[in-house]
């Protein structure tokens, strides 16, 4: 089930025996951990009846003997299980069929879940591993290792538009006044990561103070958002905006930024732009379809520059723009001349 499943199900009703968290996404878990201890226990009972376990610490039936107990002081608990992958046979000799649980650590959980005691939520968090990539077939195995375990949360990495929503509703919350750009400025730096969209905005808020946030907000406040304002020189280059690409290229030479990495943004999008004309994509929609089928990571936001300079630019002054980054490419990797002249060169061909 997803998180927004599961905090629906706890809210209709009581929650069940156990659960096994999946997936590394923290802010959601975060959230449906607070919502599960605060549906079972109440505040005076949250010091007897929440126990932790770290399986890098303790075994798997030491948990389970847990459970079982019963405790007088704590009629319900919570029982938090971290580490839970920690709980899987290890060595090279380990087989698939080494993460059944018909044997050892395994069998137990199972026996427990058929007659779990009364009062007690067990839940395994397992964060360690992604649902795609080289991380599928871990996730896959801890999957079948908790089999027992009816009902599993599962909690992916957002989805750039899913991050974005979750940006403006929490921006709405604080009462944050950001527009549209800022705040896709502000998601694609923090990589789509909720945890530290939440910390951002609340920093944000505090910042500003009842004003709008701006574009040097985001990159004076928020860690690694440099390459926010990378993004904004991308988009003044892609509206053709000269005054704007020369102001943000300043602001890049005055925070010391490394200019051939903004260049190599640059080169990237055009060389987007460019597929996108080539292949007819009308749409900010087509192209973000296309290009996640083809492997490319493509935000809704980055998509949206890619239109805006696929619309900008014919296709032939595409070209010469690709021509271009890779004359300017060279020009920065020679002593002469200054990089800040090379770059000038660059926007002033490409927005005249």
């Amino acid at each position: 089930m997803t998180p927004e499943q599961f905090l629906s199900s706890i809210g209709r009703q009581s929650p069940g025996a156990a659960y096994l968290f999946l997936g590394p996404e923290s802010y959601r878990r975060t959230l449906c951990r607070k919502a599960l201890i605060e549906r079972v226990l109440t505040p005076e009972e949250r010091e007897m009846g929440l126990a932790r376990h770290d399986l890098d610490e303790t075994s798997l039936a030491e948990v389970i003997d847990d459970a079982r107990a019963i405790s007088l002081f704590a009629p319900n608990r919570v029982i938090w299980v971290s580490s839970a992958e920690s709980a899987l046979p290890k060595g090279k000799a380990v087989s698939e069929d080494d993460d059944s649980p018909k044997a050892g650590p395994g069998a137990q959980l199972a026996s427990y879940i058929k007659d779990p005691t009364p009062g007690v939520v067990l839940v395994f968090e397992a964060g360690r591993f992604d649902f795609v990539g080289e991380d599928k077939t871990k996730v896959d195995r801890v999957r079948k290792f908790y089999s027992a375990i009816p009902a599993v949360v599962e909690f992916a990495q957002l989805e750039p538009d899913a991050a974005r929503r979750l940006a403006g509703d929490l921006a709405r919350t604080a009462r944050l006044e950001i527009g549209a750009a800022e705040l896709d400025l502000l998601v694609e730096a923090l990589g789509a990561d909720a945890s530290r969209i939440a910390v951002e905005i609340e920093k944000l808020g505090l910042y500003a103070k009842n004003r709008a946030i701006t574009e040097s907000d985001i990159a004076l406040m928020v860690p690694d958002a440099r390459n926010a304002t990378i993004f904004a020189l991308v988009n003044a280059i892609s509206r053709g905006d000269r005054s704007r690409s020369l102001e943000v290229l300043d602001t890049l030479v005055r925070d010391g930024e490394y200019l051939p990495l903004a260049l190599s943004f640059l080169g990237t999008q055009f060389r987007f732009a460019l597929a996108a004309k080539e292949g007819n994509l009308r749409s900010v929609q087509q192209i973000q379809s296309y290009f996640s089928a083809q492997g490319a990571q493509m935000w809704r936001s980055r998509a949206e520059q890619v239109h805006s300079t696929a619309t900008n630019f014919s296709k032939d002054k595409l070209q010469a723009a690709v021509r271009r980054i890779y004359t300017a490419d060279s020009a920065l990797r020679d002593a002469r001349p200054d990089d800040r002249i090379v770059m000038e060169e660059f926007i002033l061909a490409l927005t005249s």
